[in-house]
């Protein structure tokens, strides 16, 4: 069985081809520029030739994309919109002509002379030509996607507090970390991103989707190391966002989630310890431009730090050396596709007939 699982990140997208007629570590693995990376450089180059761009395609991550479009607008370039893909600037459209985007019908870009610069977080033909290219075949049983959706948040209400608390009903409903994992029928109307990714995706293999902080902290604990450990805390320092959970299993007694080039290595040592020890509070990290904060169960928090911290990322080296003393996870020898092991988890927990394949490579499933 072969499923291709996909974590798309700010920094980079983490590619992994699982193929469970050979061991994990011969599967190939792709660790490449981000979709909003790729629109960013895009963007920059047509402002370098002096040419107007115009967004197409749908709501996708933003980030690096918004921030090379600020330049190029702020240098006296001209920038277009189709309203689909306006809402990755902004959700509020008001909000993006207010910043000097024009807002355009996809039929009337026909008749401006712009740089089209296609916006989606999913480009299959892109990872297939290079798929193909080594050989690797591009064919495959299904996709597992993940990326971190803030949702469609109403125009008076915090993008920050309105992703925590997808976060904190997600849980309240079940407390498991696969609990992230949805079919593609299943996501809410409100996590447009997630909803435009999947359906880049054409409906043609059998699709799931699983968010990026979760997968990330499921892949982790599949380092030998960490799964030895029942009680961890496992911290995701991406390159745009922050994910602490204390675990015991797979249940959820504490998380957290902040920005991360917003904190400094004392401030996540503090938040990680009060976190682990049930004293973390909601206003300590929105007030610090974080999301929040949410004790789940405290029948499981500790008093002090479990001796297993966990922390994976592109950003871990922010923690090294700090009284956390982190242990860096590798699952299977690479931390940057710990998030694809927990998607493959996610995969296998909404299509059961793909438990046997995945549990044969990545193991059997620890209890929730």
């Amino acid at each position: 069985m072969r499923i291709l699982a996909i974590d798309m990140g700010t920094g980079t997208q983490d590619i992994l081809l699982f193929d469970s007629d050979n061991a994990v570590e011969n599967n190939v693995k792709m660790i490449l520029p981000s979709a909003t990376e790729i629109a960013a450089r895009r963007i920059r180059r047509a402002s370098k030739e002096g040419c107007a761009v115009a967004l197409t395609g749908v709501v996708a991550g933003g980030g690096p994309c918004s921030w090379a479009l600020e330049d190029h607008m702020k240098a006296g370039g001209k920038a277009y919109a189709t309203p689909e893909a306006a809402q990755t600037l902004n959700d509020n459209l008001d909000e993006v002509r207010a910043d000097g985007v024009i807002i355009v019908p996809e039929d009337e870009l026909r008749g401006i002379d712009a740089v089209r610069i296609p916006m989606r977080d999913l480009d299959l033909d892109a990872i297939r030509t290079a798929l193909a290219a080594f050989e690797a075949g591009t064919g495959f049983d299904g996709v597992a996607l993940s990326c971190l959706d803030h949702g469609a948040a109403p125009p008076d209400v915090s993008d920050r507090l309105f992703r925590f608390e997808h976060l904190r009903r997600t849980v309240e409903g079940r407390n498991d970390l696969l609990a992230f994992a949805s079919l593609p029928e299943d996501l809410p109307e409100y996590l447009t991103r997630a909803r435009a990714m999947v359906h880049s995706a054409g409906g043609e293999v059998p699709a799931a989707f699983m968010d990026t902080g979760p997968a990330a902290a499921f892949g982790a604990i599949h380092d030998e190391q960490v799964a030895r450990e029942q009680e961890r805390v496992v911290l995701n320092l991406g390159n745009m966002h922050l994910l602490g959970f204390h675990l015991r299993g797979r249940k959820i007694a504490s998380l957290f989630e902040h920005h991360t080039g917003e904190v400094s290595a004392e401030q996540i040592v503090r938040f990680t310890q009060r976190m682990a020890s049930g004293e973390l509070e909601q206003t300590e990290i929105f007030t610090s431009k974080g999301h929040g904060a949410y004790h789940a169960d405290r029948s499981l928090v500790s008093r002090s730090l479990p001796p297993m911290v966990a922390v994976t990322g592109p950003r871990r080296e922010k923690v090294r050396g700090t009284a956390l003393k982190p242990y860096f996870a590798a699952p299977f020898g690479d931390m940057m596709i710990s998030g694809c092991f927990g998607l493959l988890r996610g995969f296998a927990q909404v299509y059961p007939w793909a438990r046997d394949a995945v549990d044969s490579r990545l193991g059997a499933l620890e209890d929730a």
